[in-house]
């Protein structure tokens, strides 16, 4: 487990960006918290920070999933997902998104993780943030999976 205060809305920006280039195919973040709790802003930075050119990064809310062009990582392309599942009712529903899949081959961020239910990759690295003042979030961190005890090593920003 690891513990961080993000005492501003760049400070949870320089997280994102210091995690981006970490990050490998088939690695999940499960992004928790509340509406407002800074999860989107999160995913945005560090979506926009793997990019070759930096385009807008919408909210998924809506579309429920949306899928960027990602780095090249040991000589493949890699996409980033990145899906909101608060709409959700069903586990199934993110089946038929094809989230299953990308679990397996692409970096994928998860908004709304519980309505994943049993579907949450084991592997999954957790990111619970929570408001405290105007800008300020905590953050707290779990994982199972040792990949994460080596690529979070120094990642306070």
């Amino acid at each position: 487990m690891l513990s961080l205060h993000l005492p501003s809305a760049e400070a949870t920006a320089d997280l994102a960006r210091h995690l981006a280039p970490r990050l490998r195919p088939s690695d999940t973040l499960l992004l928790e918290g509340g509406i407002g709790a800074g999860k989107t802003h999160f995913a945005r930075s560090l979506i926009q920070s793997l990019m070759a050119e930096v385009e807008d990064v919408p909210s998924p809310t809506f579309t429920l999933v949306q899928v960027y062009a990602g780095p090249e990582i040991d000589g493949k392309e890699c996409e980033i997902w990145h899906s909101d599942l608060y709409r959700l009712s069903d586990p199934d529903e993110a089946v038929e998104l094809g989230l299953e899949e990308a679990f397996e081959t692409a970096i994928c961020l998860v908004e709304w993780p519980d309505r994943l239910a049993e579907l949450a990759p084991a592997n999954a690295l957790h990111m619970a943030f929570s408001v405290t003042q105007e800008q300020a979030r905590d953050l707290t961190l779990t994982w199972q999976d040792e990949r994460w005890d080596d690529r979070l090593k120094g990642i306070n920003p």
